[in-house]
């Protein structure tokens, strides 16, 4: 059986508004204080929702009433940060080796997207995650910065070309159908996204670090 589909309203949040999914939800309420949403069966309903008061949806104390406040992170980030963005990262056992690679959103450091392991390079793993984020926040209609640690994949994510030397072969074939893929989705979309660099000498690791250097 199909899994009903729910709306979500965001009465305060990062972005007011209805969502589709829960983690586009929490995208907008994580680490915002203050932050109000409630799921509804229908989009009428929640179209209803959104036009009046969270008051008279949500009481004061009630379950998935009003967010409690939550931490931006274990410490707190740089003033340069922008706190309402995608981090990006990717972590290789060996290079090559299982690469893996994520999206976290920085300010509430939920994890949006993760996808491996498969056999790769850190550079393509983070090529890739970029793309990723690019293509989810373009098709969810979302506004924020993707921060990536790597000048190399920044890099080729702007030149629409990973240009990795690892060898084409059985092993890697997976590997290098994932690439042409994003290679075609740089070349036949446009996006307005920023792609920065996150500092790591002077901000500490990016928040989609999976922990496992030292």
């Amino acid at each position: 059986m199909k899994k009903k589909e729910k709306f979500y309203v965001v009465w305060s949040g990062v972005c007011p508004g209805i969502y589709t999914s829960w983690t586009e939800c929490q995208l907008q309420v994580k680490g915002y204080e203050g932050a109000r949403f409630k799921s509804f069966e229908s989009r009428e309903e929640a179209e209803r929702a959104l036009a009046a008061s969270p008051d008279e949806y949500i009481r004061r104390g009630a379950a998935g009433g009003s967010a409690p406040s939550v931490p931006a992170s274990e410490g707190v980030l740089p003033a340069a940060v922008v706190e309402n963005s995608l981090a990006v990262d990717a972590a290789c056992s060996g290079n090559p080796g299982a690469m893996e690679y994520r999206g976290v959103h920085v300010a509430s450091r939920q994890q949006v997207f993760h996808f491996g392991p498969v056999y790769g390079t850190n550079n393509i793993g983070e090529f890739l995650a970029i793309v990723h984020g690019l293509a989810l926040l373009k098709q969810k209609g979302l506004e924020m910065p993707i921060y990536s640690d790597s000048v190399n994949a920044i890099s080729w994510v702007r030149q629409k070309k990973c240009k990795t030397r690892l060898p084409r072969n059985e092993r890697t074939e997976e590997l290098f159908r994932l690439i042409e893929r994003a290679e075609k989705w740089l070349r036949e979309n446009t996006y307005s996204t920023p792609i920065l660099k996150w500092e790591t000498k002077r901000w500490g690791e990016v928040p989609a670090d999976f922990g496992r250097k030292g």
